[in-house]
């Protein structure tokens, strides 16, 4: 049985007889099942059917796949269940890096200098969030993107969700290269944020795991988390389904050639056959009808192809994984000019890096790092890019929403902005050639519900 069968199929038989129904293997690649009433009502089966995985399957079995309404089905079965829980990981001890020579090496600050105050081990508490992303142009994609926040530090460190991508999907524990990791702490079914919990973020699940003196960040307040995920998932979305963007592109290069020769060609004549006639002579004012016309027939054309490849990302979020471990802390001193900033740095030992804080402008993990002037925000390169209505440099994070000298409306982020078509790319009636359009697939904003 081919694996992605496979998995189905555990899948299926797993939650089924979680769920209290009677479950046996039936040959080929079935499964033999006796369900009780809450399950009938969910999945619309009977009390005894069968259902089938593979090319063949048992005789009365009903297919199941990804490509069917079964995985709304199996969605009624689970409901709100795994959509939170809590894991304490401990990586175990290991030699920590010197602090000097890994600031040396990560922290890259192009325009202000840093001193290191303290090094000492901690706790922290990751929010791990998985989204479900779906784009839909003449074609669909679809696929997951994880946001890990660090509660203590603010840093979003992107490597730590693949690290832990066997952890996530398991109960047990997980052996990388980092070696043996230890988890402790039961699944607990939340919302996408908590809404209580003790004052100092520590669990209520009894974590003995954890040591006494052990100090966890507090919970964030939900505002906070949405906004942070509204400002950080959508670059994050947008690389993830760049080769998807760029299949559309090409495909609408294509068909924008071809729409172009064709119309183009059309114009040509008619225009040969208007010049051979006078200009008061009714056949000449009848070909520039019909240059009018082709003109007309082009951008509607264009127009339909703008429909067709305009591009519309979806987010929905999925789970949240409360992940306590251990890390070495960095306590980091900033200095621009004449203003200071105090700041810590967390190394994981399972990512074995040192967190970066990501762009305060945009959210993002591109590098290097400025400092801005007025409030000493840590910004991506564009987040200091100059104003594009009166020219003026400033900072994004200070100035999320506009340019204070001109008021200009800007943002740093992605999918925000509609590609729109100029009006002088369109040919005119009289146009000696039909001209082509840019292509640019139009996108919208993505939603985070």
């Amino acid at each position: 049985m081919p694996l992605e069968e496979g998995r189905m199929h555990r899948f299926v038989a797993d939650l089924l007889a979680e769920d209290g129904a009677l479950v046996e293997p039936l040959e080929p690649g079935g499964l033999e099942v006796l369900a009780p009433p809450k399950l009938q009502q969910a999945l619309g089966v009977a009390e005894f059917c069968r259902f089938g995985f593979g090319p063949t399957f048992p005789e009365g079995a009903q297919r199941v796949g990804i490509e069917s309404d079964w995985l709304a089905r199996f969605e009624r079965v689970i409901g709100e269940r795994g959509r939170w829980s809590r894991r304490v990981l401990d990586p175990g001890t290991r030699k920590v890096p010197d602090a000097e020579r890994l600031l040396e090496k990560e922290l890259g600050l192009e325009n202000a200098t840093y001193r290191l105050l303290d090094a000492a081990p901690a706790w922290t508490r990751y929010l791990v969030l998985e989204f479900r992303f779906t784009a839909l142009s003449d074609e669909k994609r679809a696929g997951t993107q994880r946001l890990a926040i660090n509660l203590a530090t603010g840093a979003m460190p992107d490597v730590l969700p693949d690290r832990m991508a066997r952890f996530l999907a398991g109960d047990g524990g997980l052996v990388s290269d980092a070696g043996l990791v230890r988890v402790w702490g039961p699944v607990r079914d939340r919302g996408l944020v908590r809404d209580g919990g003790s004052a100092d973020g520590a669990a209520d699940n009894g974590d003995s795991a954890l040591p006494e003196d052990a100090a966890l960040p507090r919970d964030w307040d939900r505002a906070r988390v949405i906004d942070r995920v509204r400002s950080a998932l959508p670059a994050r979305v947008e690389a993830a389904l760049a080769p998807f963007v760029a299949g559309l592109r090409r495909r609408l290069d294509r068909d924008l050639d071809r729409l172009h020769a064709y119309h183009n060609d059309l114009h040509r004549e008619a225009s040969r056959r208007a010049a051979q006639l006078a200009a008061g002579d009714a056949g000449r004012q009848r070909e520039d009808l019909r240059i009018a016309a082709i003109a007309q027939d082009y951008r509607a054309k264009l127009d339909d192809l703008a429909h067709k490849y305009a591009l519309r990302v979806t987010v929905d979020w999925v789970q949240t994984l409360d992940l306590v471990m251990p890390v070495h802390r960095l306590t980091v001193q900033i200095r621009r000019r004449k203003a200071e900033r105090v700041m810590a740095l967390d190394w994981n030992p399972l990512a074995r890096r040192l967190e970066m804080p990501p762009c305060e402008a945009s959210w993002s993990t591109e590098r290097p790092r400025l400092v801005c002037d007025e409030a000493l925000h840590l910004v991506a390169p564009a987040g200091l890019a100059p104003c594009a209505g009166c020219g003026r440099t400033y900072c994004h994070a200070c100035h999320r929403q506009r340019c204070p000298k001109c008021g200009h409306a800007g943002a740093v982020s992605a999918f925000l902005e509609v590609a729109t078509r100029s009006d002088n790319d369109a040919p005119a009636p009289s146009a000696p050639v039909v001209r082509r359009r840019r292509s640019t697939p139009a996108t919208a904003a993505v939603t985070t519900p």
